[in-house]
């Protein structure tokens, strides 16, 4: 089989000189460590997976022809693994998605699969019912999500508040809560994220850690993102929330949002898993999720 390969070197953002190396055929392996950013146009019409080193971190990404390849919601009453997600839904490709409590694996975000809305954060107590987090209960209710619409023959994505309302000439197929939005502005506050009056920021948004997000180009590619701590520095590296947003904006996206990350982050391509949290001795942390991002064969 023929290969196309693209390598390049270039400065992205705030994120300093990096290298890129890609492909666009989905049977070929990628290299697990690139040593290279970013092409100034992200190909539509095929699976591109890249790896790029930055300083402080590795991030993997996919974009994807998302009306060629459909990018769907996945759940589990318990929590799985993304191979045992990949293993369930045939899919080629999985990225971990909506925030979820680990002690009781009840959703914190909206999910809809199908049409049917299949979790509600309202229905975790250990949510509702936590003092602590009751100022902040109606911004979590509203927070953004992915969603992808039927618009007559046309599939469509976007990525909206919970409570905007849906195209009339429209319906919902799917739609996973996370937040807070990334671009085209970040809205860590207005989601509940980041309290400046009492200092709480319940996702550590300045700090360095393993991200997840997606995102929609202007052409209306899907650009799946998971963003690796590096062994030689795991409890330094990562990327910021305004670092992720600055990296995606220079990719080309115009729309995006931040999904679970820490431990949570995670993404498998073509049966290659990759976790984004390290310990301190540079090991992967394994946890299980909620729901996912998925793309199937």
């Amino acid at each position: 089989m023929r290969k196309i390969w693209q390598i390049g070197v270039g400065i992205l953002g705030c994120s300093g000189l990096i290298v890129w190396i890609s492909h666009t055929l989905p049977s070929i392996p990628v290299p697990s460590r690139a040593t290279i950013a970013s092409p100034k146009a992200l190909p539509t019409n095929s699976l591109h997976y890249q790896v790029y080193q930055l300083p402080q971190s590795e991030v993997y990404t996919l974009t994807l022809d998302a009306t060629r390849y459909p990018v769907q919601v996945g759940i589990s009453k318990r929590t799985n693994s993304l191979a045992q997600f990949a293993d369930r839904e045939d899919a080629i490709a999985v990225l971990n998605a909506g925030f979820f409590d680990p002690v009781n694996q009840k959703s914190t975000a909206y999910i809809t699969i199908d049409g049917q809305q299949v979790a509600d954060p309202h229905e975790n107590e250990r949510l509702t019912q936590n003092p602590k987090m009751q100022p902040y209960l109606n911004q979590i209710f509203n927070r953004t999500e992915f969603r992808r619409y039927q618009c007559g023959q046309r599939v469509q994505y976007a990525i909206a508040a919970h409570q905007d309302a849906i195209p009339s000439d429209c319906q919902l197929v799917d739609a996973v809560g996370g937040g807070p939005r990334l671009l085209p502005t970040l809205t860590a506050s207005e989601e509940g994220f980041v309290d400046a009056a009492t200092g709480r920021d319940a996702i550590g948004m300045n700090q360095p850690n393993a991200r997840s997000a997606v995102g929609i180009t202007k052409d209306g590619a899907v650009v799946l993102v998971m963003v690796a701590q590096k062994p030689e520095m795991p409890t330094a590296s990562g990327l910021s929330l305004s670092q992720l947003a600055g990296f995606m904006k220079g990719l080309g996206v115009q729309q995006a949002m931040n999904l679970d990350g820490g431990s949570s982050s995670a993404m498998l391509y073509q049966g290659r898993l990759v976790y984004g949290k390290l310990n301190e001795n540079g090991k992967p942390i394994q946890r299980p999720v909620k729901s996912v991002l998925m793309v199937k064969k």
